[in-house]
């Protein structure tokens, strides 16, 4: 078994629709922590990323934020009980988590989300990353990307899907086998 010792989580800067995702995420950070897995996030104390953030500190877990500064003025205020690193923009935001992580755990989430891990995707299929990709499906949310990975491999775009390291689970205590299971 290979252990994770720090997993990068990104997630929706709001709560969304279904309050399902809001106790997915809880549920999520409340296991990072029961299992002394660090949560690097994106620093806000808003939606989803709060949510999970404040979890992991209830349960007694290590979480650290990296976000920009214009993130910080304009948008998310930063979590007040961890610490925080700020870059200059996203792109380092974006590096900083992915060196500082050993995996990628993706809750529901929008346009930041999805470009955040189609990175990661990237990374893998050019060859610069093996770190693995655990999708929370809460409520089928990743099921339509789920379809358009497979409509890609059919009209010839990508080879195999299989050849990503990504997982899936539909619920949190799933997501957490997955993630204590994990052999490189």
């Amino acid at each position: 078994m290979y252990k994770l010792n720090s997993l990068a989580v990104y997630c929706g800067h709001t709560l969304g629709t279904n309050p399902q995702f809001e106790r997915d995420a809880r549920r999520v950070g409340e296991l990072l922590a029961r299992n002394k897995i660090r949560m690097i996030f994106g620093g806000g104390n808003v939606g989803l990323m709060g949510a999970t953030a404040t979890a992991a500190l209830d349960n007694g877990g290590n979480v650290l934020g990296v976000t920009t500064h214009s993130v910080i003025a304009k948008q998310e205020p930063a979590h007040e009980d961890i610490e925080v690193e700020i870059v200059d923009g996203v792109n380092e935001r974006k590096q900083r988590m992915y060196e500082m992580s050993d995996g990628f755990i993706i809750l529901p989430g929008g346009i930041g989300t999805l470009n955040e891990f189609t990175d990661i995707l990237t990374m893998q299929q050019i060859g610069e990353s093996v770190k693995p990709i655990f999708f929370m499906n809460t409520a089928k949310f990743w099921e339509s990307f789920s379809k358009m990975f497979l409509v890609m491999q059919d009209s010839g775009f990508i080879e195999n899907v299989h050849d990503y390291n990504v997982h899936v689970a539909d619920t949190p205590d799933e997501l957490f086998k997955q993630i204590l299971n994990y052999d490189k």
